[in-house]
């Protein structure tokens, strides 16, 4: 079952609820996703899926952050409860622990030995976490080892 289609049934399950708030983010997932079709004029593959809930995710952190610092806390909290929403359907995170261990056999299989390497190590160990860690986590930590 594609990525679109379970939303598209957890959508009619919110609505069958009168779940209101659910219905409403789910709308907004689904609306993104199609639109990323249509800008593509072909359905999105796994890897397209994810990167349009990555973008929506960072978004609505984004957002959320905004109206906190803005005083706009029940607004805060409703991007929160979208962002809850949408990380129903992404991977499960990754755990620090494997991602330590990725970035070490990367950092040994490229021979990385200072941070001027930090490209080529970026460049290999963010397809294998994709979705899975944050970019910036997964930064921070490739550059304390090559420290």
């Amino acid at each position: 079952m594609t990525l679109i289609a379970r939303i598209e049934d957890e959508l009619s399950a919110a609505m069958r609820e009168r779940n209101a708030a659910r219905r409403d983010a789910l709308r907004l997932i689904l609306s993104n996703l199609r639109s990323a079709e249509k800008e593509l004029q072909r359905e999105l593959n796994d890897q397209e899926e994810l990167q349009v809930l990555q973008r929506e995710r960072k978004k609505r952190l984004e957002a959320a952050d905004a109206f906190r610092s803005g005083g706009r806390e029940e607004q805060a909290e409703k991007e929160e409860a979208e962002l809850d929403v949408l990380e129903e359907f992404m991977p499960e995170p990754i755990a620090e622990d494997d991602l330590e261990a990725i970035i070490d056999d990367v950092i040994a299989e490229v021979g990385a030995t200072s941070m001027r390497d930090i490209g080529r190590v970026m460049a290999v160990v963010m397809p294998q976490v994709a979705g899975r860690a944050d970019g910036s986590a997964v930064s921070q930590l490739v550059r304390e080892k090559l420290a």
